[in-house]
C-alpha cells in the first residue's frame, strides 16, 4: 500500500522535487506549493482539509512559517541544503565571481558553515539564526557583505529578487538526490507510524455507582455507536456496569483527537445525565489490551471529574484525559489580529485561547471549577488554578460562586468562561 505524503514547498523548488519524485516508488504525493513563507499556513490547510497524509514533506523556509501549527501525530521531514549542495555554490561563486573572496551565507549556522568554508579557505559568515530568521534578517546581512565587496549566497527563494540590484548573489539550489533522500526517510516513518497505529487496543467506558446500571449502561453504548468516528469499533458489555470497544490504535488515537477528549464522557453527562470514566489500553494482544484499559479505568475513576487514562504496555501513562469536545468540533478559521494581541496581553499561546474559547461553547457557557478546566484540557490541577488566575487578571472568566465536593475539605469556587464576549463566537 502506497504511502500518502503531502509536499509543501516554495515553487521555485518544484521543479527538483518533480525530478526528484519520479525515482521515489512506493509513495502518493500531494503537491502544494507557496511564493511567499506567510502562505504556507493556508497551503497547508489545503493539504489537510480532505485527507490527513501520512507524511509531510516541507522545505525549510516553509517549517518555519508553519511553527506550532503542524500536527503533532503526522510524521514531518525538512528538506534543507546540505553541506554538498553548499560547497557547490561556492564553486559557482568562484567561477562567476573570481575577483572575490568573501561571502555571506543563511541557513547553515556558523560551525556548519566553517567545515566547508575553512577547507576551501574562503572567508565567509553566516546569517543569525539560520533556521528562524526572517526575510528582513537575512537580507540585512547579506547587504553588508555586498557592501563590503563580497557575494550573497542564499538558500532562501525570495533572497535573491529583493538582493538582485545590491550586488552579486548566488542561490543554493536543492539537489534530487536531497530530496529524494528525504522523502524515502518520511515514507519509512510513515509506514511505521502506520504500523504502530494497527495495533490492538481496547476501551472499557464504565457508568459510576449510584445510577440504574443497565439503564445507563445502554445509554452510553448508544453514544458509543453512534459516534461516526469509531465506525468499525465492536462494542461489547464488560463486567457489571461497563462496556469495552475494541479497534485498532489508530482509530481510537481519531476518536479521543490524539487522547486530549473523550467526547463520550461528555455526550453522556449532557444526554444522559450520568457520570462515566473511561480507560484505554495498547497491548501486545486482545487480553493484554484490556487488561491495561481495566487499570486505566480503575485510575479514572479515583478522579473528581469524568476523565480517561490510557495506559501502554511500554509502561507509559497519559492522563487525565478530559471528557470535553473534540478541538475541530469549533475553531476560529485563523487566530487574526484580535486573537494574537489579546493572547500577548494575557500571556497565553493564541492556541491556548482558541481552546478556551471552543470550550466555553461546548459547554455552553457552563460554570466550571478550576480542576474540571484542567481535566477537560488535560493538564494538571496546578496549571489549571494558573490558567485561571490569568484568566481573571485579564476579565475572561467570572466568578459563580461555589461547590461542594464528595470529598472532605472547604468548597470549591466555579468560573465561567468570558472569551467569547471578546473575541467573538467560533463557527
Amino acid at each position: 500500500m502506497s504511502a500518502m505524503i503531502g509536499v509543501l514547498v516554495h515553487d521555485r523548488h518544484q521543479g527538483s522535487f518533480h525530478r526528484a519524485a519520479r525515482s521515489s516508488s512506493g509513495t502518493d504525493l500531494r503537491w502544494s506549493t507557496y511564493r511567499e513563507p506567510s502562505q504556507a499556513p493556508e497551503r497547508l490547510r489545503d493539504l489537510v482539509s480532505d485527507t490527513t497524509p501520512d507524511g509531510l514533506l516541507v522545505d525549510q523556509h516553509a517549517a518555519g512559517a508553519l511553527r506550532g501549527q503542524l500536527p503533532e501525530s503526522l510524521p514531518l521531514n525538512i528538506v534543507a541544503p546540505t553541506a554538498t549542495e553548499l560547497a557547490m555554490a561556492i564553486a559557482r561563486m568562484r567561477a562567476r565571481f573570481p575577483e572575490r573572496h568573501l561571502a555571506s551565507v543563511d541557513g547553515f549556522g556558523q560551525d556548519e558553515l566553517r567545515e566547508v568554508t575553512d577547507p576551501l579557505e574562503l572567508a565567509a559568515t553566516a546569517a543569525p539564526h539560520p533556521r528562524e530568521a526572517s526575510l528582513e534578517q537575512i537580507v540585512e546581512h547579506h547587504r553588508k557583505t555586498l557592501r563590503d565587496g563580497g557575494v550573497a549566497i542564499t538558500s532562501h527563494p525570495g533572497a535573491g529578487e529583493v538582493l538582485a540590484n545590491d550586488g552579486p548573489v548566488v542561490q543554493i539550489d536543492l539537489s534530487p538526490a536531497t530530496i529524494r533522500a528525504g522523502l524515502n526517510e518520511l515514507r519509512l516513518r510513515a509506514d511505521a507510524a502506520r504500523a504502530e497505529g494497527m495495533r490492538f487496543a481496547a476501551g472499557v467506558f464504565q457508568v459510576r455507582n449510584g445510577h440504574d446500571v443497565e439503564s445507563a449502561r445502554a445509554g452510553m453504548r448508544e453514544i458509543l455507536l453512534r459516534d461516526d468516528t469509531l465506525s468499525g469499533a465492536w462494542v461489547e458489555k464488560h463486567g457489571r456496569r461497563g462496556l469495552v470497544v475494541f479497534a485498532h490504535r489508530a482509530l481510537l488515537e481519531r476518536n479521543t483527537d490524539g487522547w486530549q477528549v473523550v467526547p463520550a464522557l461528555e455526550d453522556a453527562r449532557i444526554q444522559l445525565d450520568i457520570r462515566a470514566a473511561a480507560g484505554f489500553g495498547i497491548g501486545a494482544s486482545v487480553t493484554a489490551g484490556i487488561s491495561l484499559a481495566e487499570r486505566a479505568v480503575v485510575r479514572a475513576e479515583a478522579e473528581e471529574h469524568p476523565c480517561a487514562f490510557l495506559v501502554q504496555d511500554s509502561g507509559t501513562i497519559i492522563g487525565p484525559i478530559g471528557g470535553g469536545y473534540r478541538r475541530s468540533r469549533y475553531t476560529y478559521r485563523d487566530h487574526g489580529a484580535a486573537v494574537e494581541r489579546l493572547a500577548t496581553e494575557v500571556g497565553l499561546s493564541p492556541t491556548t485561547l482558541s481552546r478556551l474559547a471552543a470550550l466555553e461553547q461546548e459547554v455552553h457557557g457552563r460554570a466550571l471549577t478550576p480542576s474540571e478546566l484542567a481535566a477537560l484540557l488535560g493538564i494538571t490541577d496546578p496549571s489549571g488554578r494558573r490558567l485561571i488566575r490569568k484568566l481573571q487578571a485579564a476579565d475572561l472568566v467570572s466568578a459563580e460562586g461555589s461547590a461542594h465536593s464528595a470529598r472532605r475539605g472547604r468548597p470549591t469556587r466555579l468560573y465561567r468562561l468570558r472569551l467569547t464576549d471578546t473575541l467573538g463566537p467560533l463557527t
